[in-house]
């Protein structure tokens, strides 16, 4: 009986603590903004940038020709179940924006995505 009720308060410790780190997740993704680019202040060149909110990060290299963001390569996503996300990449290219809508299924890696892309931009 005795290690019944140990094994009972142990699960029920790591069940609490697990919807702590769910909450605390779910907070920082719902809390994130993606800021808008001036394309017309931006150089000619390759911008390398990068996000990251634990389990989900994004490196990319983002060309910008004539104030047009011509390409974005994604260097590297970890993602879990998130790789659907990458296909924001031709749509920020084709409205020339991060203010786009995001990959449904994969909210937290696109958003994780365009903050990688904000960044490079902002840098």
């Amino acid at each position: 009986m005795k290690k019944c009720l140990i094994a009972l308060i142990v699960v029920i410790g790591i069940f609490m603590v697990m919807i702590i780190i769910a909450k605390s997740f779910s907070r920082q993704f719902n809390n994130l903004e993606i800021a808008a680019i001036d394309l017309k202040t931006l150089n000619d060149g390759e911008y390398i940038g990068y996000y990251k909110i634990f389990p989900i990060s994004a490196k990319v290299k983002v060309l910008v020709a004539n104030h047009e963001i011509q390409n974005i390569e994604i260097l590297e996503h970890n993602n879990g179940q998130g790789k659907p996300a990458e296909a924001i990449i031709p749509i920020v290219i084709s409205h020339q924006s991060l203010q786009v809508e995001i990959i449904s299924g994969a909210t937290y890696s696109s958003k994780v995505i365009l903050k990688a892309i904000e960044n490079a931009l902002s840098d």
